[in-house]
């Protein structure tokens, strides 16, 4: 990570912490410096991560290997494409989305249709885990070995334990999830930079204050650098909404479709938004850092039936027959193309909810 011949970028300044009263979620912290403590170690966190995962679909991780520094410079890092890119440049590197349900590169603003006309404003610059398998702007393009080696740690050290944790969870041999998401494998894993920009009183007011609708991921895992803008949401069992806080230096992480399918249900998506930050924080942009986590894109989204905890507790299918799941690929390219793009339709069972179905799978999204 940084060292005394790490290029100079600006610094991102975070804004203060939110002082308002906010209802926050109770969410399971797992220290992932137990991992390595032994299997009875290991045995409690994957308790732990299997509760968490199957009622929230949201922890926190610490002890994930970075300090707070470290962290700190990525943010920095993470602004360059955004503030040190012109629009001109910027427009060579678009992300086929559209075309071949992909994100790699920039997803300008404007792109996603929120509600009642309103568009985000929200940019994204996306990067595979393979930092070169595509050309950068120039701003970022000396900082690569960092990005790399910083995707490398977020696969290798927070991942890929999070992986086994999830397979002892289900009783299945511990590198079940972890041979579906190879380093090497054939997949869009990739790195996110994520940039909200505030908006207008007249935008806020039309799409209700929110700037995501209610998802969930498309791919495995999520895994949310922590930042101290308070906007993310998660949907409760209840029904309720209740906001995601700001830990220093820790990681939010959550489950997507593609996990819930091969999990048979047990390790949920949980639906979560974004929304207008707390009045105190509500001139400041949010930059996000993210690390998408996709199955290798051949494999099944179908149950893993060998599981003796899905055989005790039941397998809840999303597909009628194993057979008819698609596999990682086709997933990922057909969700990402429709979001924000498709016209929903209101559900007849459920309020404020709309939806789409994509490969046979009624996909909601929550205002």
């Amino acid at each position: 990570m940084p060292s005394l011949t790490t290029p100079i970028v600006p610094h991102y300044q975070p804004a203060p912490q939110t002082q308002e009263a906010l209802d926050y979620a109770d969410l399971a912290i797992i220290d992932l410096r137990e991992f390595s403590a032994g299997p009875e170690a290991r045995a409690k966190l994957a308790s732990q991560v299997r509760e968490a995962m199957s009622n929230q679909g949201f922890f926190y991780v610490i002890g994930h290997g970075l300090t707070k520094e470290q962290t700190e410079r990525m943010f920095d890092v993470a602004d360059v494409p955004f503030a040190q890119t012109k629009y001109e440049e910027k427009e060579k590197y678009l992300s086929s989305i559209k075309q071949a349900g992909s994100y790699q590169g920039y997803k300008p603003r404007q792109f996603w249709h929120i509600d009642n006309g309103v568009l985000d404003q929200i940019e994204t610059y996306n990067i595979h885990r393979d930092v070169n398998r595509r050309g950068h702007p120039e701003a970022l393009r000396p900082l690569l070995p960092e990005i790399d080696q910083f995707a490398r740690h977020s696969h290798m050290n927070v991942l890929s334990p999070i992986l086994r944790l999830m397979a002892i969870g289900l009783e299945l041999p511990e590198d079940t999830l972890l041979n579906m998401h190879r380093w090497e494998g054939d997949s869009e894993t990739y790195l996110r930079f994520m940039k909200y920009h505030p908006r207008s009183a007249e935008d806020e007011q039309k799409s209700k204050n929110v700037w995501l609708k209610g998802h969930n991921d498309i791919g495995t895992i999520t895994l949310l650098y922590s930042q101290p803008v308070s906007a993310l949401q998660i949907l409760t069992r209840e029904g309720t909404w209740k906001w995601i806080k700001h830990l220093e230096n820790a990681i939010v992480v959550n489950s997507g479709d593609a996990m819930d399918f091969l999990s048979g249900g047990l390790y949920r998506a949980t639906i979560h938004r974004v929304v207008q930050p707390p009045p105190d924080q509500r001139q400041y942009t949010r930059l996000g850092i993210f690390y998408f986590c996709m199955a290798d894109d051949d494999v099944k989204l179908a149950p893993l039936i060998a599981s003796p905890v899905l055989q005790r507790l039941g397998i809840k299918r999303r597909f009628e027959k194993d057979e008819d799941a698609p596999v990682m690929a086709e997933w990922r390219k057909t969700r990402t193309a429709a979001y924000g793009q498709s016209m929903l339709s209101k559900s007849t069972e459920e309020k404020d909810v709309e939806q789409e179905i994509i490969q046979g799978v009624v996909v909601k999204h929550y205002n």
